[in-house]
């Protein structure tokens, strides 16, 4: 497995990691049987990198997670670089989310989520979302406390601006910034891709292979129905996504002209962008994670990312990447 480290500062890790996210109901029903065979698959594939979050099923992932490596014995420390998130509360009485990176919430978060994991340490811990009311530069001085205690390893933030994570780095070095990128999401090549890359910070992409979009079998309107979150985005509206379909037809028989899955293919771009690009796709299924895997053995030259480029250029895709209510949290800056 090609290698990448995780931020300037940061351990070496392989170039493609996993996104937990599907380790929970999110994009459908899945078991911790399920989500224990990738993790097997992972140590075959040579893939040391694990992202999750507290809110994905409530703690769910980080439960599954952690007694895959309770199975491990001592070892378990050293098998993968593991990464989580949290910052997006509940409230107790009417069951609504906020966000909170008070010092306070985001120090229990920290013991929860080593808890879940069976873990002393967590090798990248990010606030999921921002705080308005409470300063970025307030925030990460408490992480750069957690840092100190020996708790995490480094600090993170998901779906901010660059200026916010200037303003951040002012105070002390960012290892990540997590946010959506792949063929169909192109905006954090309009200033966080530059900003990341100057400041050396990593830059770890969610969805790479565009929440079905980008592979050889995109989510049909019947399926998308049965996944709660995905049914309300507007790229998944029965005529957006049929407009979606037909326009990524050219990659999948691209991809398939050149003997690649169209996921592998998706994968193999985003590597190619930039050094300090992490892709971390997730999936409920072995066969679909070692297409992924695959991604970072492909070598695609001048021509090959030119060709992609004409069949998916900039702005291709049909509806906006959230929905008015699932905009908010993420920070646009453009």
């Amino acid at each position: 497995m090609q290698q990448r480290q995780l931020g300037s500062h940061g351990p070496t890790i392989s170039a493609i990691g996993i996104g937990a996210m599907s380790f929970s109901d999110f994009y459908g029903a899945t078991s911790e049987a399920k989500s224990h065979a990738i993790l097997t698959a992972a140590l075959d594939e040579g893939v040391t990198h694990i992202d999750t979050a507290d809110v994905y099923g409530n703690g769910t992932s980080e439960s599954v997670i952690g007694s895959f490596l309770a199975h491990q014995g001592g070892q378990k420390h050293d098998m993968f670089s593991i990464a989580t998130k949290a910052g997006i509360a509940t409230d107790s009485d009417s069951g609504k989310r906020y966000f909170d990176n008070t010092a306070t919430y985001l120090r229990q978060a920290v013991d929860r989520s080593l808890a879940r994991l069976g873990l002393d340490h967590i090798d990248l811990f990010y606030v999921h979302r921002r705080d308005a009311d409470t300063p970025i530069e307030e925030v990460t001085e408490t992480l750069a406390g957690l840092v100190k205690t020996g708790k995490i390893g480094g600090f993170g933030f998901s779906e901010i601006a660059p200026t916010s994570l200037h303003r951040a780095a002012a105070i002390h070095h960012v290892t990540a910034v997590q946010s959506e990128y792949s063929l169909s999401v192109r905006s954090p090549e309009l200033g966080l891709l530059q900003a990341t890359a100057a400041l050396g910070t990593a830059l770890v992409a969610f969805s790479p292979v565009g929440r079905s979009l980008l592979t050889d079998k995109p989510h049909d309107f019947e399926a998308v129905q049965s996944m709660g979150w995905l049914k309300q985005n507007p790229r998944f509206t029965a005529e957006n996504l049929e407009a979606n379909v037909a326009a990524t037809a050219g990659f999948r028989n691209f991809a398939n002209d050149k003997g690649y899955s169209a996921a592998a293919l998706a994968i193999a771009w985003i590597l190619h962008q930039a050094p300090h690009i992490i892709p971390i796709p997730g999936t409920r299924s072995v066969t679909h994670f070692r297409q992924h895997c695959a991604g970072a053995k492909i070598h695609l030259t001048a021509s090959d990312l030119a060709d992609i480029e004409t069949l998916l250029p900039v702005g291709w895709a049909h509806g906006d990447r959230y929905s008015t209510a699932q905009w908010f949290g993420p920070e646009k800056y453009c």
